[in-house]
């Protein structure tokens, strides 16, 4: 047994056959004035 992995199959991959997708952002980080303004929220 070998400790390199296999890779023959991925060099001959062709990346043509890939569908083109659209990433969409699921849980977009709030903004700095949205943290900020939680922050004054919670020191009431």
């Amino acid at each position: 047994m070998s400790d390199k992995p296999d890779i023959s199959e991925v060099a001959t991959f062709d990346k043509g056959k890939l569908k083109k997708t659209e990433t969409q952002e699921k849980n977009p980080l709030p903004s700095k004035e949205t943290i900020e303004q939680e922050k004054a929220e919670q020191t009431k």
